[in-house]
């Protein structure tokens, strides 16, 4: 097989090839490496490609048997692994624990060969660090790949690997899945175990998953990855069958909820709009009815979840933990000033914040419910340029002006990592300069089967497979 054969198949397409001996897994890791050495010294996509990624094992006969896969360093973990989370904190830090998410991972015949760029601590929508530097989207270098799941996105993109390990804690895999054209799901809470150690960290908006390019490969990564573990705190409604089965079953006619505004202090983009507006059109010539909505929550309410007493004293207890002090050699500028905000904080706020939480939960679940699934965009504006106000490592911005602004860009995301909803970025349109332009479907909660079939059916209605970016290998 050569590079650009490998660059043009899906997880779901080389593991069958590799089914039916055409291909080994040795043969794709060596791809890999070979891709990522030719493009990510442009994107910076990937920090660390394992030297044995050739020899790395995984179950044979899984629905991604022998695929290489690349894991996010901050989240789910491989034990014995660096895990860094972007930070100079834990520079050299490695897990103790192999999480569920990867022990699924191996079961289902991925071989994870590396990790991925992500901010620091996973805090902002640019994944540019003082540790790793620069994640640049391979659609233009000159602007982000979006975060925090960014490495993972910018390497599916320029072909390093079919399919990479993302999480999502207010849009941190819909994002970049946006800005770098590929399918990005933010699963319901509670589909994706975090176990056996984050069970519900970061007050439960955060989910893992993965960053793809087909809705096949995500739905079978669905399969993959979902089901309940020991310790879970709760156990979410099971599918009534694969969700790779969902792929060939009938989407029936769907209430439709419309955002055609912003939901946000930042303005819609006009061509962000035309594309939600394109894509409601052919929704209603499936036979779907629409219906516009307003914005079901209070931006002031979301902003507030994201200064947490409870984060400053973890991030202390973790810091005790391997010996190290948090300064401003060990954090970047605006995480210490977020870090020193809410350590200031009183303890009582922690219980303020579950109050916010509830609030928001009940009031968007008031304002949606008459829906089958919402049409919204991911994000407001394309892609944007390196640095500036949603750049951690930005000394200018303080604590509450740099929240206030990733919230009011995260408008239509976060408020979803919230309410604990499904909700997938489809790569569906492009602004006339080239740049992806992710469109949002969200399900109710618990219904990843209806974002399956909604998402099979617009990405036939309207393929992105032909859609290449600038940088991918063989082409780059």
């Amino acid at each position: 097989m050569r590079v650009s054969e490998y660059v043009g198949y899906d997880a779901t397409g080389l593991a069958s090839l590799v089914g039916a001996g055409e291909v080994t897994p040795l043969e794709l890791a060596r791809l890999a490496r070979e891709v990522h050495d030719e493009v990510n010294p442009r994107i910076n996509a990937v920090i660390e490609l394992y030297e044995d990624a050739e020899t790395i094992a995984g179950a044979d006969g899984g629905l991604f048997s022998g695929v290489p896969f690349l894991r996010k360093d901050i989240g789910a973990s491989e034990a014995g692994r660096l895990q860094e989370q972007g930070s100079r904190l834990f520079k050299g830090c490695r897990a103790d624990t192999d999480s569920y998410f990867f022990r699924r991972a191996r079961e289902a015949g991925l071989r994870t060969i590396g990790r991925t760029t992500t901010p620091e601590l996973g805090s902002s929508i640019m994944t540019e660090t003082i540790l790793n530097g620069v994640t640049s989207n391979p659609w233009d270098l000159e602007r982000s790949a979006g975060g925090s799941s960014g490495g993972a996105a910018a390497a599916v993109a320029a072909g390093i690997t079919p399919i990479a390990h993302g999480s999502d804690g207010g849009g941190s895999a819909r994002i970049p899945a946006s800005w770098c054209g590929l399918v990005g799901l933010n699963p319901s809470r509670g589909r994706i175990s975090r176990g056996p150690d984050r069970h519900d960290a970061g007050l439960g908006l955060s989910r893992e998953f993965v960053l793809c390019r087909t809705v096949r490969d995500m739905a079978a990564s669905l399969d993959v990855f979902s089901g309940p573990h020991p310790g879970d705190p709760f156990i979410i409604v099971q599918p009534n069958r694969p969700y790779v089965e969902e792929l060939s079953r009938p989407t029936g006619r769907l209430r439709v909820g419309v955002a055609r505004t912003s939901w946000g202090a930042v303005n819609l983009d006009p061509e962000v709009l035309h594309a939600v507006e394109a894509t409601a059109t052919l929704l209603q010539e499936m036979g779907h009815t629409l219906t516009d909505i307003d914005p079901p929550y209070e931006p002031a309410e979301y902003s507030r979840l994201y200064l947490d007493p409870t984060t400053a004293r973890s991030l202390e207890e973790a810091a005790r933990a391997i010996g190290r002090s948090i300064t401003a050699d060990t954090l970047e500028p605006v995480n210490l000033k977020r870090y020193e905000f809410s350590r200031d904080l009183p303890p009582s706020r922690a219980v303020d914040l579950q109050e916010v939480l509830r609030r928001m939960r009940s009031r968007a679940g008031e304002a949606i419910h008459a829906f089958d699934i919402l049409l919204t965009p991911t994000m407001p504006i394309v892609a944007v340029p390196h640095g500036g106000i949603y750049s951690a490592t930005n000394p200018a911005s303080s604590a509450e002006e740099y929240i206030q602004a990733d919230t009011a860009i995260c408008q239509y995301t976060g408020v979803f990592n919230v309410t604990g909803q499904p909700s997938v970025s489809l790569p569906l349109a492009q602004s006339a300069s080239g740049l992806p332009i992710g469109i949002q479907i969200v399900g109710r909660f618990g219904d990843e089967a209806t974002l399956v079939r909604v998402a099979r059916d617009l990405e036939e209605a309207r393929p992105w497979s032909h859609w290449r970016p600038k940088v991918r290998a063989g082409n780059s």
